[in-house]
């Protein structure tokens, strides 16, 4: 970049550097972000179509998932990777509404596009998007019905909803009951209040079988197999140590040799060695243990003398596994094994080898008060069960923000007709311009039933028109029944439901990432390193001579 100072061009920064400013920035901008939300536009709702996703690699990812397509779609252009954010923001808050909040914070992009076009500055637009978004949060929490957070049907039906635009959504009863009564486990109440963390439920996943075979466990599932082929696959009543530290004679931190010059000697370390490892397994079945879960490896031999005893054991656990086995089963992890006592051993029904598909798995289970829980997830192909995966995740994170915040709205497009209508009469007590940006950001909220008219095959006009006429004589709740393909008065009726924490994060997150690119009016981009060609063998060097170093310049 120069800058002429008396005739003599000033380089300030370095070469290669490209600079966009005012507004030819800001189109550029808005365009990359309207690109990344139009992308995405067709997979929202029960009528979304799905994406196929090939890496680098060749390896396939089927899924309508926001976050899961803009985190595989690898894009390069800086405010395109704002909405990538913006899914991200949603997904770790809220756990869903990942394609709305991108679709409206596109949607706001295109209204302001407009509202430049007619010499609308910037700063206007932002002001009124601010305002619009707070007057559309203050509606929001009016217009929510609160709900009984332990209401097992209401947790159903929002996690049904989650499900709905999902791979797996023909069994979505299945699974909402599932994850349902998994959060209900492992939820703490305290004060009124319930507290709640999705990974207290572990997801676990094997292909084979259908998604109905998809269960519950009151306990963990393992995916490792009992360590040595003498000990029992099977225990009742068991009494569990968790231990964090490995089950063999450990090594000296420095080199150290021993002398043996004689067989006795041989044999003596080694009977000291087997002692040592015998005294191991005598201290676990003193303290009444019959299976052992261990963080780290166990040595042959002590596997011998467990499976002798009658003692389960399973090596090479996960961390997190372990912090799960602990809140399921009561018992305390212990780092050295001298401190073991009975009050550390955790209670199972039952601890179990079972062989799923192909593989042999652990099943730790009948706990009496779980803390923590397993759904193991079955289904035709490793595609079915990674987007099983994906969608029992969203239904988790549902009934969680229902468990925390106890409100719903419903959905099928109606919140956002409702706040639209709101912030248009809102607006007219608005002085000019402001009211504009106001009625810009109703628009971009109407997007979203607009989107599901259309990809459920549906006339985005006549609904509309219909819609906005329930809306106007009361109905708050009339929304686009995408299965009948026609506008119903209220989406209660058809167990539509959405917790109100999703749709207030959805404005949050849409407005946010929609005012900081419209507050950008300058793009300074550095040049990117010139990648340099493989480095030349001699005789290739030899050949090509100065014409050579010159290739390797220009590759």
């Amino acid at each position: 970049m120069a800058a002429p100072a008396t005739g003599i061009p000033v380089l300030i920064l370095k070469e290669g550097t490209t600079r966009r400013k005012g507004r030819e920035a800001l189109y550029a901008n808005i365009m990359a972000a309207r690109i990344v939300a139009e992308a995405i536009k067709t997979s929202l709702g029960p009528k979304g179509m799905d994406k196929m996703l090939v890496d680098s690699f060749g390896d396939v990812t089927i899924t309508s998932d926001g976050r899961t397509i803009l985190d595989e779609m690898e894009i390069e252009h800086p405010a395109a990777k704002m909405m990538v954010e913006v899914a991200k923001t949603q997904d770790d808050e809220v756990g869903d509404g990942t394609t709305t909040a991108v679709i409206v914070a596109g949607e706001l992009l295109a209204q302001a596009e407009q509202l430049l076009d007619k010499n609308v500055h910037p700063v206007i637009i932002l002001d009124g998007y601010r305002k619009a978004a707070q007057k559309a949060l203050e509606e929001l929490d009016a217009i929510a019905m609160p709900v009984d957070p332990k209401d097992m049907e209401v947790l159903k039906k929002v996690a049904m909803t989650a499900m709905a635009s999902k791979l797996v959504a023909e069994h979505r009863e299945h699974l909402a009951e599932l994850a349902a009564e998994a959060m209900l486990m492992v939820a703490e109440e305290a004060d009124g209040k319930f507290k709640v963390d999705v990974d207290d439920v572990k997801v676990e996943k094997k292909p084979g079988g259908s998604i109905t075979d998809t269960q519950l466990v009151r306990g963990i599932v393992l995916d490792k197999e009992v360590v040595h082929p003498g000990m029992p696959k099977r225990v009742e009543k068991a009494k569990i140590a968790l231990l964090n530290c490995p089950l063999e004679v450990e090594k000296t931190e420095f080199d150290a040799k021993i002398h043996i010059e004689t067989p006795e000697q041989m044999e003596a370390f080694l009977k000291e060695e087997e002692r040592m490892m015998r005294e191991m397994v005598e201290k676990i079945k003193g303290v009444g243990a019959n299976v052992v879960l261990c963080q780290k490896g166990i040595d042959d031999m002590v596997q011998h003398f467990l499976a002798r005893a009658g003692i389960l054991a399973v090596r090479r656990i996960k961390k997190s596994d372990m912090e799960k086995l602990a809140k399921a089963t009561g018992a305390r992890i212990v780092t050295n094994l001298d401190d073991l006592k009975p009050e550390d051993l955790g209670e199972a029904e039952l601890v179990e080898e079972r062989r799923v598909g192909e593989d042999k798995m652990v099943f730790v289970e009948g706990c009496k008060n779980p803390r923590s829980v397993t759904i193991l997830i079955r289904g035709g192909s490793e595609r079915v069960v990674d987007e099983a995966e994906r969608s029992i995740h969203d239904a988790l994170c549902v009934i969680k923000d229902v468990l925390e915040e106890p409100k719903i709205v419903a959905g099928g497009g109606a919140p956002e007709l409702e706040l639209a209508m709101r912030l248009r009469d809102w607006a007219e007590g608005l002085p000019g311009k402001e009211k504009k940006a106001v009625e810009a950001f109703a628009s971009a909220l109407e997007s979203i039933p607009i989107t599901l008219a259309e990809n459920a095959g549906l006339d985005p006009i006549d609904i509309m028109s219909e819609l906005t006429a329930m809306h106007k004589k009361g109905h708050i709740w009339a929304g686009i029944d995408v299965m009948s393909g026609c506008a119903h008065k209220d989406m209660r009726e058809k167990e539509v439901l959405e917790p109100v924490i999703v749709k207030k994060q959805v404005i949050k997150s849409a407005a946010e990432a929609a005012t900081m690119i419209l507050k950008i009016d300058d793009v300074i981009a550095a040049s990117r390193l010139k990648e340099k060609g493989p480095p030349k063998g001699p005789e290739e060097g030899e050949e090509a001579g100065a014409g050579g170093e010159s290739l390797s310049e220009f590759s």
